[in-house]
């Protein structure tokens, strides 16, 4: 497993992925970072800053959180989904997302 360090705004939080996957991550968030002021609509969804990356993790503060990576990237194709958007063609960000999901899911079922 490795471990991605994010920066939302509501504080940090860490998120688990497959070593195998975690590039995957990594890529989507530069990839929506880019994108996302392209959007046309007020209400962009915030996207978290991506601090760290790393293969050992131990946390010892209680308000610390650990998501495992499919409920996370599922949130995530969550908010992107609930989007109104009109002008930009939404449905490539939302392909790289669920792509990402759908291999984390069949990895789940692999398991």
């Amino acid at each position: 497993m490795r471990f991605l360090l994010l920066q939302e705004a509501d504080g940090l939080h860490f998120v688990s992925m497959p070593a195998s996957h975690m590039y995957q991550l990594v890529a989507l968030f530069k990839r929506l970072h880019k994108e996302i002021d392209k959007l046309t609509i007020a209400d962009r969804p915030k996207l978290p800053t991506v601090i760290a990356e790393c293969s050992d993790l131990e946390l010892f503060a209680e308000s610390a959180r650990l998501e495992d990576g499919l409920s996370y990237v599922s949130k995530l194709e969550q908010r992107f989904a609930a989007l109104q958007e009109t002008e930009y063609p939404l449905i490539s960000l939302l392909t790289e997302i669920r792509a990402l999901q759908a291999q984390l899911e069949y990895l789940q079922e692999e398991e």
